[in-house]
């Protein structure tokens, strides 16, 4: 029996993105430094949603903006998830194993309201 995954998870998510990419022959164009640079002015792209509002603004976007900002996200997820799949990294095991190498940096007792970094701890 072939494994499906369910179609929110970001095992689906990858495979859609390389059906589209491969429906319209964008393979040779999604290597790791195109797509990284991708990823970067996507960024970028959502950054400006933020640059001058004061925290509190941030905060609580009006409906079009946060619209605005979903979309901006989306593209980051998108890009980051088919740098991931180039790359042959499985992001939910490296942000589970990011976690517990910040919880080793960070220890929660020493970290806990500080914005130091853990040099400074």
């Amino acid at each position: 029996m072939d494994f499906a995954p369910p179609p929110d998870s970001l095992a689906a998510l990858t495979i859609a993105l390389r059906e589209f990419a491969a429906e319209r022959d964008w393979d040779a164009f999604h290597n790791p430094k195109n797509l990284v640079m991708a990823l970067s002015v996507e960024v970028a792209e959502l950054m400006e949603h933020f640059q001058w509002l004061p925290a509190a603004a941030a905060a609580d976007l009006p409906a079009a903006s946060k619209a605005q900002v979903r979309d901006e996200l989306a593209d980051v997820l998108l890009y980051l998830v088919r740098l991931a799949d180039k790359l042959d990294v499985e992001l939910v095991t490296a942000g589970y194993d990011k976690i517990q190498k910040n919880a080793l940096k960070y220890p929660a007792d020493k970290a806990r309201g500080s914005m130091r970094k853990y040099t400074e701890l």
